[in-house]
This record gives structure tokens, sequence and C-alpha cells, in this order.
């Protein structure tokens, strides 16, 4: 199974929206909380060239993007294959 990576805040509906589609698929995902001005969110915002929203998120270290990435790769079919590695 790909190793999943989520970089979220508190209070953020599209991170909520984005674990949520993990868990239900039972995908083990890796949680980093990074809010405004952390360290976390330095990494994220290097990670994802230059992307600074929540969630950003990374199967075995490939940048998927945000929530709505990654909803629409999963609606294309895209993200099963992903994760299975």
């Amino acid at each position: 199974m790909a190793k999943v990576e989520i970089y979220v805040q508190d209070f953020c509906p599209y991170c909520a929206r984005a674990v949520d589609l993990f868990q239900r698929k039972g995908v083990p995902f890796e949680e980093k909380y990074a809010p405004n001005g952390s360290a976390a969110r330095e990494e994220a915002i290097a990670r994802s060239g230059g992307r600074t929203t929540v969630p950003q998120i990374f199967v075995d270290g490939r940048h998927i993007g945000g929530c709505d990435d990654l909803l629409a790769l999963d609606r294309r079919g895209g993200l099963d294959p992903l994760l299975a590695g």
C-alpha cells in the first residue's frame, strides 16, 4: 500500500473531506498538523511547489494537490491505482 501524507489544520472542512475519503477507503495515512506559520506548513509549501492552502496531499511522495484535486482524481478512477502502489 502507498504511503499517504496529508498536511492539515484545525477547522478546515476541506481537510476533513480529504481525511474522510481515505478513511472510507480504509487507507492508512499520516496526518501532519500544519497551521499557518508552522514549520510543517512551510514544509508543505515547499513540497507542493508553492501552494499555501491545506490540505496538501502526497501519495508515495508525489504531490496530488488539495481536496478538490484529490476528489477529481478519485472520480476519474486515478486514485485507487496510486494507492495500490
